[in-house]
């Protein structure tokens, strides 16, 4: 939970950034009053906190006062984004960046020796219910991240930062090939007759059931396991999943989000 009285300060309120001013809110991780949100358009989300005290693009020298800036945008704009108040800020503010593709190098020639901590989240947070890659060659600067992140996310360090493209793809990306599969689950049942809204609520169901095995921690091979019993349906659907080249299609989806990632990099 976060302690310090100084502010954290969200740069961006996109999808991610939205997602963590409603989780933080929530969850009581921050008090309202202690965010800053730099915003260039009006952003629900940045009015809902800004209703229940949170600072929204104040004066410039308000930002001297922040313990952390939290970099949420974009990461074809983040520089010019950042540049103008890079000066602005203490010289101990932690810089968190959620940006993939961006390394600690290139944050640094903006914010100096700053203390780097990337964290890669998903949208989930804004539920309490996210998962977050963390990585820091600075010690206080994972433990301002873990302060932040661990009431809304289930938190993993990475013991380098080369891991971070991978742990976007399996996690931050993943959330949308998971929905696109279950998509694709309800596609099939419509085929096999059922009607469009009897398929998507079956297969949503299934996303939710699948989840709460997930979340008991059991290992993913015993969650199977209690599903397919031998000669079952299950099995036979496992089978054809396989056969049709299940791990190769998660491969394939891997690769593209890392290498896409890298890219974004240049």
């Amino acid at each position: 939970m976060y302690t310090s009285d100084r502010p954290v300060i969200l740069l961006g309120c996109g999808r991610l950034g939205s997602a963590l001013l409603e989780g933080w809110l929530a969850t009581g991780t921050l008090a309202a009053e202690r965010l800053i949100v730099l915003t260039p358009s009006n952003k629900t989300a940045a009015e809902a906190a800004r209703e229940r005290g949170a600072r929204i693009n104040p004066p410039e020298a308000v930002l001297a006062e922040a313990a952390s800036l939290i970099l949420a945008v974009k990461p074809g704009v983040w520089r010019e984004a950042s540049g103008p108040i890079a000066a602005a800020l203490a010289e101990d503010v932690t810089i968190v960046s959620l940006m993939a593709g961006v390394g600690a190098h290139s944050l640094s020639s903006v914010f100096g020796k700053r203390p780097v901590v990337r964290v890669m989240p998903t949208t989930a947070v804004a539920q309490g219910r996210g998962v977050a890659a963390v990585w820091s060659n600075h010690d206080n600067a994972r433990a301002a991240a873990h302060a932040l992140f661990d009431p809304v996310a289930d938190t993993v360090d990475l013991t380098d930062e080369g891991l971070i493209d991978a742990a976007t793809a399996v996690a931050g990306s993943a959330p949308a090939f998971i929905h696109a599969y279950v998509e694709a689950l309800a596609r099939a049942g419509q085929a096999a007759g059922l009607d469009a809204e009897a398929a998507s609520r079956l297969a949503r169901g299934a996303l939710r059931s699948a989840g709460a095995g997930a979340e008991t921690g059991a290992p993913l091979s015993d969650l199977i396991a209690r599903i397919a019993s031998p000669g079952g349906t299950t099995e036979a659907g496992l089978k054809a999943q396989a056969e049709a080249g299940l791990d190769a299609t998660a491969m394939a989806a891997v690769q593209a989000a890392v290498a896409r990632a890298k890219a974004l990099g240049n």
